[in-house]
């Protein structure tokens, strides 16, 4: 039986993950990159190890370095929560291979349902409704194009071998298909380690529908309630709720149906995600199978009674799952992600320091939260910082929790989403006083509130001691004599961001903290009003940064270069 399991995760999940071991009765591990070293999950383990780096692919990305804090800690299993390595195969045999114990599926069930290209064929196989695809990764431009020329605009470029909306990119016009489906692979490497991407109809305004589906070694497969996550930007989640409104019976079966046969033909184990898409016209079509928890497991949790993360943990001790009947649905549930994005700058990230950071509460609150006042927001990491999640009797009574709970939410020092929750949440689009009108592209095309830019985080200053110390890579807490002489000490001064040579109308600045990916243009190029030159990455996004007038190009930054937001990135003359 499990005894200690490394988290080989962060933030809110590697939270939840510690607190979920905690009511199993095992111990557990966290682990650090170098910007998390005093990070929230770090302190809810029962132990710490670093993972000496900055970046996702030399810390929570490193295979190598998860497996010796594993050995270094004693663990005897791991969980990879959501993101980075949970869905990778390879991780999955590694542990199993070092002689622990994977909570997940098996590595070729999340081979088979992980590359998108291969759960499309069981889905098929199975009678799963599907719209026209590729039914191999793409290795060009070119053939983005032929598929467009065959089926129709819009399309999809998908990752397949991704999932959480990193890595999809839909063609609208031919002009822009090339130029998608290179970022596509950018952002599919660079989040995944594999750029393999292929393509399928886009369903114009769609629902995003989904179905948790939870699987033990003992043969039983059960479909545990729907959820809606319609409510997106950049094809990333903002909204999720449970059950999934607004759906006819018919759908509902269809939708759980569709599920429970592609799980059970991929002999599927531990929790798992069946998504669809919803049509205007009634269509359903197979999305994809994300072979992890999800991000909004917690509104299923709210609505069926099941801990979804202690049945994983059961699943991998080889237990059956701890009910044997569909659990009934109670009320309604609705989760609100909390990133560090300004929905005044579209949706920038904004990478800081937490100043405050008051939590609501009160009937039908839960707060899953990766961070507190004082903690930093990294910018080499996702943006989610906590999910708000406000359950009632009914989805009336959860949206009227929902306003009163974002009205008392309060974070400073970072931007954050929550004006955009507070306005969706009073929308007759959601609230469907009309009628439920919300669709995967509502926000960019169809929502009418306009928000203000949040003010621009202050560069954040240096700690002045720490109170623990690493030995041979494990965090220990370090004890000092009271009343000892630091406070004469002056803290180091704050780096200060560089700061803009601004007046000339043609400056272009970093409209966020991040690295810059690639010029689209060469420096003395002409370039014209609104034209994209350059393509920054920040919390595993991409941003695209457009010239503000017509003229020539001047570059004042090497692809590669990490800019401070509000750094002079170019000049066009």
């Amino acid at each position: 039986m499990i005894s200690k399991v490394l988290i080989a995760n962060r933030g809110e999940i590697a939270v939840r993950i510690a607190r979920a071991c905690r009511d199993y009765g095992v111990r557990s591990v966290a682990v650090y990159a170098d910007p998390d070293a005093d990070a929230l999950h770090v302190h809810a383990a029962d132990e710490a190890w670093a993972l000496p780096g900055v970046r996702p692919a030399e810390t929570y990305l490193a295979i190598d370095k998860l497996l010796a804090a594993a050995r270094a800690s004693g663990a005897d299993a791991v969980h990879p929560g959501y993101g980075f390595l949970s869905e990778r195969a390879e991780f999955a045999r590694a542990v199993i291979a070092a002689g622990l114990a994977w909570i997940g599926p098996r590595p070729e069930t999340i081979e088979a349902l992980g590359d998108k290209v291969a759960a499309r064929k069981i889905a098929l196989r199975v009678g799963a409704p599907l719209v026209a695809g590729t039914p191999e990764p793409v290795a060009s431009a070119d053939e983005v194009l032929a598929f467009a020329r065959q089926h129709g605009l819009p399309i999809a470029i998908k990752a397949a071998h991704g999932g959480g909306g990193r890595g999809l990119k839909v063609a609208w016009q031919m002009e822009e298909a090339a130029e998608l489906y290179e970022s596509a692979v950018r952002e599919a490497t660079a989040a995944f380690g594999r750029g393999e991407c292929f393509l399928e109809q886009f369903l114009d305004r769609p629902r995003h529908i989904e179905a948790q589906v939870l699987a033990d070694r003992h043969g039983h497969v059960m479909v545990v309630g729907t959820r809606d996550c319609s409510l997106q930007r950049r094809n990333q989640k903002l909204v999720e709720e449970a059950p999934a409104p607004f759906l006819t019976d018919a759908q509902r079966a269809q939708v759980t149906q569709a599920a429970r046969a592609i799980c059970t033909a991929a002999q599927y184990e531990s929790a798992g995600t069946v998504e669809f898409l919803l049509g205007r016209s009634g269509q359903i079509s197979f999305l994809e199978v994300n072979t992890r928890l999800q991000v909004e497991h917690p509104v299923t949790e709210e609505t069926t009674g099941v801990d979804l993360v202690l049945e994983q943990l059961r699943v991998a001790d080889g237990l059956p799952l701890s009910f044997t009947e569909t659990p009934p649905v109670r009320g309604h549930s609705i989760e609100f992600r909390i990133n560090a994005e300004d929905p005044g700058r579209g949706y920038l990230p904004t990478p800081g320091r937490i100043t405050r950071f008051d939590a609501p509460g009160g009937p039908g609150v839960r707060l899953d939260a990766g961070v507190a006042a004082g903690s930093s927001v990294p910018g080499s990491f996702d943006s989610l910082m906590a999910k708000l999640v406000v359950t009632g009797a009914t989805r009336e009574q959860a949206l009227a929790r929902a306003r009163r709970a974002l009205d008392e939410f309060r974070i400073e020092g970072v931007a954050s989403v929550l004006p955009f929750h507070r306005a969706v949440a009073a929308d007759p689009a959601f609230t469907a006083e009309q009628g439920f009108a919300v669709h995967t592209r509502w926000i960019e095309t169809e929502m009418q509130t306009r928000f203000e830019p949040a003010a621009r985080p202050g560069p954040e200053a240096a700690a002045l001691v720490r109170s623990w110390i690493e030995l041979d890579g494990r965090r220990m807490r370090l004890g000092l004599p009271a009343g000892l002489a630091l406070a004469g000490a002056a803290p180091p001064p704050a780096a200060a961001e560089p700061a803009p040579a601004a007046h000339h109308p043609g400056d272009v600045f970093a409209p966020l903290t991040g690295n810059l990916v690639r010029w689209h243009r060469h420096g003395g190029d002409r370039v014209e009003a609104g034209e994209v030159i350059a393509t920054l990455e920040a919390m595993k996004m991409e941003t695209a940064v457009n010239a503000p007038q017509a003229g020539t190009l001047e570059c004042a930054a090497e692809p590669g270069a990490l800019l401070h937001a509000g750094q002079l990135l170019a000049r066009i003359c």
